[in-house]
C-alpha cells in the first residue's frame, strides 16, 4: 500500500476512491459527523431550485434592456436531515445570471413582497453609480424599486444585496453574477455552467439536524459553518451535478458570494485552457490548475474534456472540503487511453 503522507495528498486520493466508486447519483461525503450542540429533529426540506445560465447574446449592437427581480425568503435544504431559511433574489442561490452587452441600457425593478421579514435592495458590481444601484433600490417589504445604468465595461461581476448589515444579507443567499458580453460576445463552446461559492453560519454545530439559526458572532469573526458552491452542501452532486460529453468545450461562469471566504477554485483531473482572472475579459491566463478568486469576486473558466468520469469541483484551501466545497461533473463518452488509463 502506498504510504500517504501529505494531508492533500490523503484528502484528495480519499475524494478519488469515492468519485470511482460512487454512482454520479450519490453524494460524495463532504460533510463530517454532527458535533455536540443543540439537539434538534432531523427535517426533511425541499431543496432549492438551480439557477440556469443565461443564454448567449446573438443580436448585433447595443439594446434597451429590462431586468425584474423578485425577493424571495424561504426554506431550503442545507444538509442532510437540515434546512435553513434562505434569502434570495428569484428563490435560488446563486439568483438568477443576468446577461447583457456592452453598451445596453439595463432598467431593473427589485421587487419586494409583502411577506418579506426585512427591507433589502441591490448592488451590482457591473454598475458605475453609487452604491452599484443599492442607494436607489432601498426597497421595504410590500414594494417595488427602479433603476437605471448603462453597462460600460464587459466582464463578469458579483451583484449581492447591500442593505445594513450587508455581510448578514450577503450569508444568508443574497448574491448572483451579472455578465456583461463585449459587443463581439464570447467564443462559443458546447456547454456553460453557472457556479458560486458562498459561506453560511448557522447557530447550530455543523452537520446538525433540524432547522438552522444564524450565528452573527461567527458571522463577524468569519468563522464559516458551511462553504459551499449554488447554497447548501451537494447542490451540484447527484442528479444536479454539471453533465458533459468526451470532446466537449466547457465554460463555467465562476463566482465567489462570500460574504468573507474567498476561493482556491480547483478542478481535480482538469486544467483551465484559459481564464479570465477576476471576470475582466482582457487576456487570459493559460493552463492554470487553480484560481484564486476574492470575495466578490468572479472568475470565466474554459477547458475542453478529453476522457470519461467523474471530476471533483472543489476549494483547493481543502479543509472545506469537510464544509461542503466539493461539486461534481460528470463526463461520459469513449475512453482515451493515449491521454489517460491503466498501464496494460
Amino acid at each position: 500500500m502506498i504510504r500517504l503522507i501529505a494531508l492533500h495528498t490523503v484528502v484528495v486520493a480519499m475524494l478519488l476512491v469515492a468519485a470511482c466508486t460512487t454512482s454520479p447519483a450519490a453524494t460524495p461525503g463532504a460533510t463530517v459527523a454532527p458535533g455536540p450542540g443543540p439537539t434538534k429533529a432531523p427535517v426533511q426540506v425541499a431543496p432549492l431550485g438551480q439557477p440556469v445560465v443565461a443564454p448567449p447574446i446573438t443580436r448585433a449592437g447595443p439594446a434597451s434592456v429590462k431586468i425584474d427581480l423578485e425577493i424571495k425568503e424561504l426554506a431550503g435544504r442545507l444538509d442532510d436531515g437540515s434546512g435553513y431559511t434562505y434569502w434570495t433574489f428569484g428563490g435560488t442561490v446563486p439568483g438568477p445570471m443576468l446577461r447583457v452587452r456592452e453598451g445596453d441600457t439595463v432598467d431593473l425593478t427589485l421587487k419586494n413582497p409583502a411577506s418579506s421579514s426585512l427591507p433589502h435592495n441591490i448592488d451590482l458590481h457591473a454598475v458605475n453609480g453609487p452604491g452599484g444601484g443599492a442607494v436607489l433600490t432601498n426597497v421595504n417589504p410590500g414594494q417595488e424599486k427602479s433603476f437605471r445604468f448603462k453597462a460600460l465595461n464587459p466582464g463578469l461581476y458579483i451583484y449581492h444585496c447591500a442593505f445594513p448589515p450587508v455581510p448578514y444579507h450577503v450569508a444568508k443567499g443574497m448574491y448572483g453574477l451579472i455578465l456583461v458580453e463585449p459587443p463581439e460576445g464570447l467564443t462559443p463552446v458546447d456547454k456553460e455552467f453557472y457556479v458560486v461559492q458562498g459561506d453560511l453560519y448557522t447557530d447550530g454545530e455543523r452537520g446538525a439536524k433540524g432547522m438552522q439559526g444564524d450565528s452573527l458572532p461567527e458571522l463577524v469573526e468569519e468563522r464559516a459553518d458551511y462553504v459551499v458552491f449554488n447554497g447548501s452542501v451537494g447542490a451540484l452532486t447527484g442528479d444536479n451535478a454539471l453533465k458533459v460529453d468526451v470532446g466537449d468545450t466547457v465554460r463555467i461562469f465562476f463566482g465567489v458570494g462570500g460574504p468573507n471566504v474567498t476561493s482556491s477554485f480547483h478542478i481535480i483531473g482538469e486544467i483551465f485552457d484559459l481564464v479570465y482572472p477576476e471576470g475582466a475579459l482582457g487576456e487570459p491566463h493559460r493552463n492554470v490548475q487553480s484560481t484564486l478568486v476574492p470575495a466578490g469576486g468572479a472568475a470565466i473558466l474554459e477547458f475542453k474534456v478529453d476522457v470519461p468520469g467523474t471530476y471533483l469541483l472543489v476549494d483547493h484551501s481543502l479543509s472545506r472540503l469537510f464544509k461542503g466545497a466539493v461539486g461534481q461533473m460528470v463526463a461520459t463518452g469513449p475512453e482515451n487511453p493515449q491521454i489517460f488509463g491503466p498501464l496494460p
